[in-house]
Protein backbone atom coordinates (compact mmCIF):
# COMPACT_ATOMS: atom_id res chain seq x y z
CA UNK A 1 0.00 0.00 0.00
CA UNK A 2 1.13 3.70 -0.61
CA UNK A 3 -0.34 7.22 -0.69
CA UNK A 4 0.43 9.49 -3.84
CA UNK A 5 -0.16 12.75 -2.62
CA UNK A 6 1.01 16.52 -2.22
CA UNK A 7 -0.63 17.37 -5.28
CA UNK A 8 -3.60 19.35 -7.06
CA UNK A 9 -5.60 15.97 -7.38
CA UNK A 10 -7.98 15.82 -10.51
CA UNK A 11 -10.38 12.76 -10.43
CA UNK A 12 -12.90 13.29 -12.85
CA UNK A 13 -15.41 11.68 -10.69
CA UNK A 14 -19.01 13.96 -10.68
CA UNK A 15 -18.93 13.39 -6.85
CA UNK A 16 -15.50 14.61 -5.95
CA UNK A 17 -14.07 16.77 -8.77
CA UNK A 18 -11.34 18.45 -7.15
CA UNK A 19 -9.23 18.58 -4.06
CA UNK A 20 -6.52 21.22 -3.58
CA UNK A 21 -4.07 19.08 -2.02
CA UNK A 22 -4.91 15.58 -2.13
CA UNK A 23 -4.16 12.46 -3.57
CA UNK A 24 -4.91 8.44 -3.48
CA UNK A 25 -4.30 5.36 -1.56
CA UNK A 26 -3.20 2.31 -3.54
CA UNK A 27 -3.56 -1.18 -2.43
CA UNK A 28 -2.62 -3.77 -5.41
CA UNK A 29 -3.89 -2.87 -8.72
CA UNK A 30 -7.03 -0.66 -7.34
CA UNK A 31 -7.40 2.82 -5.40
CA UNK A 32 -8.54 2.09 -1.96
CA UNK A 33 -8.91 5.78 -1.10
CA UNK A 34 -8.78 9.47 -2.02
CA UNK A 35 -9.04 12.64 0.08
CA UNK A 36 -6.53 15.29 1.15
CA UNK A 37 -2.87 14.85 1.80
CA UNK A 38 -3.05 15.27 5.52
CA UNK A 39 -6.10 12.63 5.89
CA UNK A 40 -4.56 10.37 4.12
CA UNK A 41 -1.11 10.36 5.84
CA UNK A 42 -3.21 10.59 9.35
CA UNK A 43 -5.58 7.14 8.04
CA UNK A 44 -2.64 5.06 6.52
CA UNK A 45 0.29 5.97 8.78
CA UNK A 46 2.34 2.96 7.50
CA UNK A 47 1.83 3.44 3.94
CA UNK A 48 4.55 4.37 1.97
CA UNK A 49 4.23 8.19 0.59
CA UNK A 50 5.03 9.03 -2.75
CA UNK A 51 5.79 12.85 -3.10
CA UNK A 52 3.42 14.88 -5.97
CA UNK A 53 5.73 17.27 -5.29
CA UNK A 54 2.82 20.19 -5.75
CA UNK A 55 2.44 18.79 -9.37
CA UNK A 56 -1.37 17.83 -10.84
CA UNK A 57 -2.37 14.05 -10.00
CA UNK A 58 -4.92 12.71 -12.74
CA UNK A 59 -6.39 9.74 -14.38
CA UNK A 60 -3.87 8.09 -16.90
CA UNK A 61 -4.28 8.66 -20.36
CA UNK A 62 -5.58 6.30 -23.27
CA UNK A 63 -4.62 6.07 -26.84
CA UNK A 64 -7.58 4.21 -28.38
CA UNK A 65 -5.73 3.92 -31.81
CA UNK A 66 -2.35 3.83 -32.75
CA UNK A 67 0.93 1.70 -34.59
CA UNK A 68 3.55 -0.08 -32.76
CA UNK A 69 5.02 -1.02 -36.57
CA UNK A 70 6.01 2.84 -37.45
CA UNK A 71 7.91 3.46 -34.17
CA UNK A 72 11.27 3.22 -35.53
CA UNK A 73 10.35 5.44 -38.21
CA UNK A 74 11.38 8.66 -36.48
CA UNK A 75 13.91 10.23 -38.50
CA UNK A 76 14.07 7.82 -41.38
CA UNK A 77 14.27 8.76 -45.02
CA UNK A 78 13.24 6.85 -47.64
CA UNK A 79 15.37 6.96 -50.69
CA UNK A 80 12.99 7.82 -53.57
CA UNK A 81 10.10 8.51 -51.37
CA UNK A 82 8.23 12.14 -52.22
CA UNK A 83 4.15 10.98 -51.46
CA UNK A 84 1.82 13.20 -53.84
CA UNK A 85 -0.91 11.26 -52.50
CA UNK A 86 -2.41 8.67 -49.57
CA UNK A 87 -1.76 5.83 -52.06
CA UNK A 88 1.65 6.74 -51.98
CA UNK A 89 1.90 7.37 -48.05
CA UNK A 90 1.34 3.71 -47.62
CA UNK A 91 3.03 2.55 -50.30
CA UNK A 92 5.73 3.99 -50.05
CA UNK A 93 6.74 4.71 -45.84
CA UNK A 94 4.07 2.45 -43.95
CA UNK A 95 3.91 -0.85 -46.42
CA UNK A 96 7.46 -0.46 -47.26
CA UNK A 97 8.33 -0.33 -43.19
CA UNK A 98 6.30 -3.18 -42.25
CA UNK A 99 7.34 -5.18 -45.16
CA UNK A 100 10.98 -5.30 -43.56
CA UNK A 101 9.78 -5.87 -39.92
CA UNK A 102 10.50 -8.87 -38.37
CA UNK A 103 9.84 -10.28 -35.39
CA UNK A 104 12.78 -8.50 -33.42
CA UNK A 105 11.84 -5.10 -35.40
CA UNK A 106 8.16 -5.67 -34.03
CA UNK A 107 9.67 -6.41 -30.57
CA UNK A 108 12.09 -3.29 -30.55
CA UNK A 109 9.17 -1.33 -32.29
CA UNK A 110 6.65 -2.29 -29.06
CA UNK A 111 9.60 -1.56 -26.34
CA UNK A 112 10.44 2.13 -27.67
CA UNK A 113 6.62 2.74 -27.90
CA UNK A 114 5.92 1.31 -24.52
CA UNK A 115 8.43 3.54 -22.84
CA UNK A 116 7.32 6.66 -24.81
CA UNK A 117 3.51 5.79 -23.51
CA UNK A 118 4.95 6.10 -19.79
CA UNK A 119 6.85 9.01 -20.19
CA UNK A 120 3.94 10.53 -21.40
CA UNK A 121 1.19 9.59 -19.10
CA UNK A 122 -0.07 6.72 -21.07
CA UNK A 123 -0.66 3.26 -19.43
CA UNK A 124 -3.27 1.84 -22.23
CA UNK A 125 -3.33 1.35 -25.73
CA UNK A 126 -5.40 0.20 -28.37
CA UNK A 127 -2.67 -1.13 -31.15
CA UNK A 128 -3.27 -2.11 -35.03
CA UNK A 129 -0.40 -3.70 -36.02
CA UNK A 130 1.23 -4.79 -39.03
CA UNK A 131 4.67 -6.67 -40.13
CA UNK A 132 4.43 -8.31 -42.79
CA UNK A 133 8.12 -9.12 -43.34
CA UNK A 134 7.34 -11.51 -40.54
CA UNK A 135 3.49 -12.39 -39.27
CA UNK A 136 3.46 -15.31 -36.88
CA UNK A 137 3.87 -14.58 -33.31
CA UNK A 138 4.06 -11.13 -34.05
CA UNK A 139 1.13 -10.19 -31.36
CA UNK A 140 2.28 -12.62 -29.20
CA UNK A 141 6.10 -10.56 -29.09
CA UNK A 142 4.22 -6.95 -28.67
CA UNK A 143 2.09 -8.77 -26.08
CA UNK A 144 5.32 -9.65 -23.95
CA UNK A 145 6.47 -6.15 -24.50
CA UNK A 146 3.41 -4.99 -23.09
CA UNK A 147 3.33 -7.29 -20.08
CA UNK A 148 7.50 -6.18 -19.31
CA UNK A 149 6.60 -2.65 -19.05
CA UNK A 150 3.04 -2.81 -17.77
CA UNK A 151 1.23 -1.23 -20.22
CA UNK A 152 -3.05 -2.24 -20.65
CA UNK A 153 -2.60 -3.26 -24.40
CA UNK A 154 -5.53 -4.25 -26.79
CA UNK A 155 -4.13 -6.04 -29.88
CA UNK A 156 -5.30 -6.75 -33.07
CA UNK A 157 -3.17 -7.49 -36.59
CA UNK A 158 -3.82 -5.95 -39.77
CA UNK A 159 -5.60 -8.12 -42.34
CA UNK A 160 -4.78 -7.32 -45.80
CA UNK A 161 -4.42 -8.71 -49.11
CA UNK A 162 -1.76 -6.32 -50.46
CA UNK A 163 0.50 -8.41 -50.42
CA UNK A 164 -1.36 -11.56 -51.07
CA UNK A 165 -3.40 -14.47 -50.22
CA UNK A 166 -0.83 -15.85 -48.11
CA UNK A 167 -0.18 -13.20 -45.71
CA UNK A 168 -3.49 -12.68 -45.42
CA UNK A 169 -4.23 -16.08 -44.42
CA UNK A 170 -1.33 -15.77 -42.35
CA UNK A 171 -2.56 -12.11 -40.88
CA UNK A 172 -6.24 -13.74 -40.15
CA UNK A 173 -4.73 -16.83 -38.24
CA UNK A 174 -2.73 -14.30 -36.02
CA UNK A 175 -5.64 -12.59 -34.63
CA UNK A 176 -7.02 -16.30 -34.41
CA UNK A 177 -4.75 -16.95 -32.67
CA UNK A 178 -3.90 -14.18 -30.04
CA UNK A 179 -7.65 -14.02 -29.59
CA UNK A 180 -7.51 -17.54 -28.46
CA UNK A 181 -4.12 -16.91 -26.16
CA UNK A 182 -6.35 -14.14 -24.13
CA UNK A 183 -9.13 -16.06 -23.69
CA UNK A 184 -7.15 -18.88 -21.92
CA UNK A 185 -4.49 -16.33 -20.23
CA UNK A 186 -7.62 -14.23 -18.77
CA UNK A 187 -4.87 -11.72 -18.16
CA UNK A 188 -6.61 -7.95 -17.00
CA UNK A 189 -3.87 -6.01 -18.74
CA UNK A 190 -4.33 -8.05 -22.44
CA UNK A 191 -7.39 -7.98 -24.87
CA UNK A 192 -7.66 -8.66 -28.18
CA UNK A 193 -9.88 -7.29 -31.35
CA UNK A 194 -9.84 -8.72 -34.90
CA UNK A 195 -7.64 -6.63 -37.32
CA UNK A 196 -8.18 -5.14 -40.72
CA UNK A 197 -6.64 -2.38 -42.55
CA UNK A 198 -8.36 -0.25 -45.30
CA UNK A 199 -11.31 -1.45 -47.28
CA UNK A 200 -9.75 -1.25 -50.46
CA UNK A 201 -7.23 -4.04 -49.48
CA UNK A 202 -9.72 -6.64 -48.17
CA UNK A 203 -11.54 -9.03 -50.90
CA UNK A 204 -15.25 -10.02 -49.43
CA UNK A 205 -13.05 -13.59 -49.51
CA UNK A 206 -10.80 -12.24 -46.91
CA UNK A 207 -13.76 -10.73 -45.06
CA UNK A 208 -15.69 -14.63 -44.73
CA UNK A 209 -12.78 -15.81 -43.61
CA UNK A 210 -11.87 -12.98 -41.04
CA UNK A 211 -15.68 -13.58 -39.81
CA UNK A 212 -15.07 -17.01 -39.48
CA UNK A 213 -12.20 -17.04 -37.70
CA UNK A 214 -13.35 -14.51 -35.29
CA UNK A 215 -16.64 -16.69 -34.86
CA UNK A 216 -18.28 -13.41 -32.52
CA UNK A 217 -15.52 -13.05 -29.86
CA UNK A 218 -14.42 -10.23 -30.06
CA UNK A 219 -14.92 -7.04 -32.29
CA UNK A 220 -12.97 -5.45 -35.26
CA UNK A 221 -10.35 -2.87 -34.94
CA UNK A 222 -10.25 -1.39 -38.67
CA UNK A 223 -9.57 1.48 -40.75
CA UNK A 224 -12.37 3.09 -42.85
CA UNK A 225 -12.59 5.99 -45.03
CA UNK A 226 -9.31 7.28 -43.96
CA UNK A 227 -9.28 8.53 -47.92
CA UNK A 228 -11.10 8.24 -50.57
CA UNK A 229 -9.37 5.40 -51.93
CA UNK A 230 -12.50 3.37 -49.73
CA UNK A 231 -14.94 5.18 -50.74
CA UNK A 232 -13.84 4.76 -54.63
CA UNK A 233 -12.88 0.93 -54.61
CA UNK A 234 -16.26 -0.09 -52.47
CA UNK A 235 -18.71 1.86 -54.59
CA UNK A 236 -16.62 0.67 -58.38
CA UNK A 237 -16.11 -2.67 -56.77
CA UNK A 238 -18.87 -3.68 -54.41
CA UNK A 239 -21.73 -1.39 -55.53
CA UNK A 240 -21.96 0.35 -52.15
CA UNK A 241 -19.92 2.79 -49.46
CA UNK A 242 -17.40 1.35 -47.61
CA UNK A 243 -19.86 1.29 -44.06
CA UNK A 244 -22.62 -0.43 -45.66
CA UNK A 245 -19.77 -3.06 -47.11
CA UNK A 246 -18.51 -3.80 -43.19
CA UNK A 247 -22.64 -3.80 -41.99
CA UNK A 248 -23.77 -6.27 -44.80
CA UNK A 249 -19.85 -8.35 -43.53
CA UNK A 250 -21.38 -8.30 -40.21
CA UNK A 251 -18.47 -6.53 -39.09
CA UNK A 252 -20.19 -3.07 -36.77
CA UNK A 253 -21.10 -3.53 -33.37
CA UNK A 254 -20.91 -2.16 -29.94
CA UNK A 255 -17.38 -3.66 -29.69
CA UNK A 256 -15.79 -2.79 -33.21
CA UNK A 257 -13.86 0.62 -33.47
CA UNK A 258 -13.80 2.21 -37.08
CA UNK A 259 -10.94 4.21 -37.33
CA UNK A 260 -10.93 7.54 -38.97
CA UNK A 261 -14.12 7.62 -40.81
CA UNK A 262 -12.84 10.58 -42.71
CA UNK A 263 -15.40 10.37 -45.87
CA UNK A 264 -18.86 9.31 -44.23
CA UNK A 265 -21.97 10.39 -45.80
CA UNK A 266 -24.75 10.92 -43.53
CA UNK A 267 -26.55 7.43 -43.93
CA UNK A 268 -23.08 5.55 -42.98
CA UNK A 269 -23.24 7.92 -39.54
CA UNK A 270 -26.58 6.66 -39.09
CA UNK A 271 -25.83 3.04 -39.83
CA UNK A 272 -22.65 3.53 -36.94
CA UNK A 273 -25.13 5.21 -34.87
CA UNK A 274 -27.79 2.09 -35.31
CA UNK A 275 -25.24 -0.75 -35.07
CA UNK A 276 -23.33 1.24 -31.90
CA UNK A 277 -20.42 0.99 -33.24
CA UNK A 278 -17.19 3.02 -32.28
CA UNK A 279 -15.08 5.10 -33.99
CA UNK A 280 -11.98 7.31 -33.39
CA UNK A 281 -10.29 10.39 -34.09
CA UNK A 282 -6.60 10.51 -35.29
CA UNK A 283 -6.53 14.51 -35.68
CA UNK A 284 -2.51 14.84 -36.61
CA UNK A 285 -2.13 11.91 -38.92
CA UNK A 286 -5.37 12.78 -40.90
CA UNK A 287 -3.95 16.70 -41.38
CA UNK A 288 -0.14 14.97 -42.13
CA UNK A 289 -1.75 12.99 -44.64
CA UNK A 290 -3.27 15.48 -46.33
CA UNK A 291 -6.65 12.90 -45.97
CA UNK A 292 -9.43 15.49 -44.72
CA UNK A 293 -11.20 16.15 -41.29
CA UNK A 294 -13.24 13.49 -39.31
CA UNK A 295 -16.83 15.03 -39.07
CA UNK A 296 -16.47 15.05 -35.01
CA UNK A 297 -19.24 17.35 -34.51
CA UNK A 298 -21.85 15.44 -36.49
CA UNK A 299 -20.64 11.78 -34.93
CA UNK A 300 -21.11 13.52 -31.57
CA UNK A 301 -24.73 15.11 -32.57
CA UNK A 302 -25.79 11.44 -33.86
CA UNK A 303 -24.57 10.22 -30.18
CA UNK A 304 -21.85 7.98 -31.83
CA UNK A 305 -19.10 6.90 -28.74
CA UNK A 306 -16.30 8.80 -30.46
CA UNK A 307 -12.63 8.31 -29.17
CA UNK A 308 -8.81 9.65 -29.80
CA UNK A 309 -6.09 8.19 -30.84
CA UNK A 310 -2.75 9.38 -32.57
CA UNK A 311 -2.29 6.89 -35.23
CA UNK A 312 1.00 6.69 -34.04
CA UNK A 313 1.72 10.49 -35.30
CA UNK A 314 2.47 10.81 -31.56
CA UNK A 315 2.15 9.26 -28.54
CA UNK A 316 1.18 12.05 -26.78
CA UNK A 317 -2.22 12.71 -26.07
CA UNK A 318 -2.38 16.01 -24.55
CA UNK A 319 -0.83 17.00 -27.93
CA UNK A 320 -3.25 15.39 -29.88
CA UNK A 321 -6.55 17.25 -28.08
CA UNK A 322 -4.98 20.04 -28.78
CA UNK A 323 -4.74 19.11 -32.25
CA UNK A 324 -8.23 17.87 -32.44
CA UNK A 325 -9.52 21.26 -30.99
CA UNK A 326 -8.25 23.41 -33.39
CA UNK A 327 -8.84 20.80 -36.44
CA UNK A 328 -12.42 21.34 -35.81
CA UNK A 329 -12.71 24.94 -35.54
CA UNK A 330 -11.06 24.80 -38.73
CA UNK A 331 -13.07 22.65 -40.38
CA UNK A 332 -16.59 24.29 -38.99
CA UNK A 333 -14.98 28.05 -40.14
CA UNK A 334 -16.36 28.51 -36.03
CA UNK A 335 -14.16 30.03 -33.30
CA UNK A 336 -16.70 28.25 -30.56
CA UNK A 337 -17.19 24.85 -31.39
CA UNK A 338 -15.57 21.60 -30.51
CA UNK A 339 -14.51 21.62 -27.13
CA UNK A 340 -16.75 19.68 -25.38
CA UNK A 341 -16.54 16.94 -28.43
CA UNK A 342 -12.78 16.79 -28.36
CA UNK A 343 -12.02 16.85 -24.08
CA UNK A 344 -15.10 14.46 -23.87
CA UNK A 345 -13.44 12.24 -26.30
CA UNK A 346 -9.93 11.82 -24.77
CA UNK A 347 -11.45 12.28 -20.62
CA UNK A 348 -14.78 10.56 -21.23
CA UNK A 349 -15.36 8.53 -24.25
CA UNK A 350 -11.57 6.79 -24.19
CA UNK A 351 -12.13 5.51 -20.92
CA UNK A 352 -16.11 4.01 -22.22
CA UNK A 353 -13.77 2.08 -25.01
CA UNK A 354 -11.86 0.93 -22.38
CA UNK A 355 -14.42 -0.50 -20.75
CA UNK A 356 -15.64 -2.94 -23.68
CA UNK A 357 -12.38 -5.00 -23.18
CA UNK A 358 -10.50 -4.28 -19.89
CA UNK A 359 -12.36 -5.58 -16.16
CA UNK A 360 -11.09 -2.59 -14.85
CA UNK A 361 -12.44 0.87 -14.64
CA UNK A 362 -10.50 3.39 -16.08
CA UNK A 363 -9.97 7.37 -16.42
CA UNK A 364 -11.38 8.28 -13.35
CA UNK A 365 -9.89 8.27 -9.59
CA UNK A 366 -11.91 6.95 -6.78
CA UNK A 367 -11.74 3.79 -4.66
CA UNK A 368 -12.45 0.61 -6.02
CA UNK A 369 -11.23 2.23 -10.16
CA UNK A 370 -7.55 1.19 -11.81
CA UNK A 371 -5.13 2.47 -10.30
CA UNK A 372 -3.81 4.44 -13.35
CA UNK A 373 -2.60 7.66 -12.08
CA UNK A 374 -0.09 10.13 -13.34
CA UNK A 375 1.19 12.98 -11.63
CA UNK A 376 2.28 16.16 -14.07
CA UNK A 377 4.86 18.19 -13.29
CA UNK A 378 2.32 21.86 -13.96
CA UNK A 379 2.89 24.48 -11.48
CA UNK A 380 -0.29 27.22 -12.59
CA UNK A 381 -0.38 30.65 -12.52
CA UNK A 382 -3.50 31.15 -12.64
CA UNK A 383 -6.81 30.40 -10.80
CA UNK A 384 -6.84 26.19 -11.48
CA UNK A 385 -9.80 23.56 -10.20
CA UNK A 386 -11.55 21.28 -11.62
CA UNK A 387 -13.93 23.85 -13.46
CA UNK A 388 -10.78 24.81 -15.66
CA UNK A 389 -8.91 22.15 -16.09
CA UNK A 390 -9.49 20.99 -19.28
CA UNK A 391 -8.34 24.79 -20.53
CA UNK A 392 -5.24 24.26 -18.14
CA UNK A 393 -4.49 21.18 -20.02
CA UNK A 394 -4.91 22.49 -23.12
CA UNK A 395 -2.72 25.82 -23.14
CA UNK A 396 -0.57 24.92 -20.11
CA UNK A 397 0.76 21.11 -20.30
CA UNK A 398 2.22 18.79 -22.65
CA UNK A 399 2.55 15.26 -22.39
CA UNK A 400 6.42 15.36 -21.65
CA UNK A 401 5.51 17.07 -18.21
CA UNK A 402 4.39 13.86 -16.90
CA UNK A 403 6.99 13.23 -13.79
CA UNK A 404 5.02 9.89 -12.20
CA UNK A 405 3.22 7.20 -14.06
CA UNK A 406 1.20 4.27 -12.28
CA UNK A 407 -0.33 1.50 -14.37
CA UNK A 408 -2.82 -1.01 -12.58
CA UNK A 409 -1.08 -0.33 -9.30
CA UNK A 410 2.66 -0.39 -10.44
CA UNK A 411 4.79 2.43 -10.59
CA UNK A 412 6.55 2.74 -13.81
CA UNK A 413 8.04 5.75 -13.76
CA UNK A 414 8.98 8.25 -10.50
CA UNK A 415 9.90 11.83 -10.30
CA UNK A 416 10.99 10.99 -13.96
CA UNK A 417 12.80 7.90 -13.94
CA UNK A 418 11.76 4.83 -15.69
CA UNK A 419 11.30 1.99 -12.60
CA UNK A 420 12.96 -1.14 -13.13
CA UNK A 421 14.44 -0.96 -16.41
CA UNK A 422 17.64 0.04 -18.05
CA UNK A 423 16.74 2.95 -20.04
CA UNK A 424 20.09 2.71 -21.89
CA UNK A 425 19.98 -0.84 -22.72
CA UNK A 426 16.78 -0.38 -23.71
CA UNK A 427 17.68 1.94 -26.15
CA UNK A 428 20.54 0.14 -27.23
CA UNK A 429 19.08 -2.40 -28.77
CA UNK A 430 15.75 -0.56 -30.30
CA UNK A 431 18.71 1.64 -31.78
CA UNK A 432 20.26 -1.26 -33.41
CA UNK A 433 16.94 -2.70 -34.52
CA UNK A 434 16.00 0.64 -36.33
CA UNK A 435 19.45 0.63 -38.07
CA UNK A 436 19.28 -2.96 -39.36
CA UNK A 437 15.77 -1.52 -40.83
CA UNK A 438 16.87 1.52 -42.20
CA UNK A 439 19.20 -0.26 -43.65
CA UNK A 440 17.08 -2.90 -45.47
CA UNK A 441 14.94 0.08 -46.17
CA UNK A 442 17.45 1.97 -48.11
CA UNK A 443 20.14 -1.02 -49.20
CA UNK A 444 22.81 0.53 -46.86
CA UNK A 445 24.71 0.61 -43.64
CA UNK A 446 23.80 3.56 -40.78
CA UNK A 447 25.49 4.10 -37.81
CA UNK A 448 24.34 5.02 -34.50
CA UNK A 449 24.19 8.66 -35.92
CA UNK A 450 21.92 8.08 -38.81
CA UNK A 451 24.59 8.70 -41.00
CA UNK A 452 25.74 6.02 -44.01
Amino acid sequence: MYILANGRLITRDPALGYIKDGGVVIEGRTILDRGTTAELRAKYPAAEFIDARGGVIMPALINAHTHIYSALARGLSIKGYNATNFYEVLDGQWWAIDRKLTLEGTRASADALMIDCIKQGVTTIFDHHASFGEIPGSLHTIAASAKKFGIRSCLCYEVSDRDGEEKALQAVQENADFISECEREKNPMLAAMFGGHALFTISDKTFDRMVAANNGRTGYHIHVSEGMNDVYDSLQNYGRRPVQRLHDHGILGPKTILGHCIHVNSAEIELIKNTGTMVVNNPESNMGNAVGTCPVLQLYKNGILLGLGTDAYTNDMIESIKVALIAQKQNACLPNVGWCEVTDMLFKNNAKIGAKYFPDQLGVLKPGAAADVIVMDYKPFTPFSDANIDGHILFGMTGRQCRTTIAAGKVLMRDGELVGIDEEAENAHILEAAQKLWGDLNHCSYNADGEL
